[in-house]
């Protein structure tokens, strides 16, 4: 029986917390938003839901926004279904786990992000790519910590 462990090492090896800071720009890189972010990246003996992933945003005004993402597993995927998203992720080589999602509460609107983890597991880069109307309108960039 294929588990998500075994069948996403690379995924695996992300389990822990995450600190760091994301930054969104628009298309033509000027800055939009700055904030802190915690992400939290659990495995589960849940046959329903065998990845939860809890990530917290920190806004310098004092605004916090904390978002769960329980996924289920299929095919080497992890798949999302939650009141806010709807996507999937899936590991492409030893180092990088790419992502695409649509926003439930924007139509016409999808990301591609692509996340890559460094060779000791420490550290990760992820980028969004957001489109609407199949035009890219958005980026965030995010650089990360492993805190646990």
């Amino acid at each position: 029986m294929d588990t998500i462990k075994t069948g996403m090492p690379l995924l695996a090896r992300h389990e822990g917390e995450w600190v760091g800071e994301y930054i969104h720009v628009d298309a033509n890189n000027v800055e939009l938003d700055r904030h802190a972010s915690h992400l939290q990246c659990n495995f589960q003996d849940d046959a329903t839901y065998p990845y939860y992933q809890i990530n917290t945003y920190t806004w310098p005004d004092g605004r916090r926004e904390e978002i769960h993402f329980p996924a289920t597993y299929k095919d080497k995927q992890i798949w999302w279904d939650t009141e806010r998203i709807f996507g999937r992720a899936w590991e492409i080589d030893d180092k990088t786990v790419v992502l695409t999602w649509t926003r439930k509460d924007s139509p016409g609107t999808y990301l591609y992000e692509m996340i890559q983890l460094s060779d000791d597991g420490n550290d990760r880069g992820r980028t969004w790519h957001w489109f609407e109307e199949d035009k890219l309108v958005k980026r965030t960039c995010i650089k990360e910590r492993r805190v646990k």
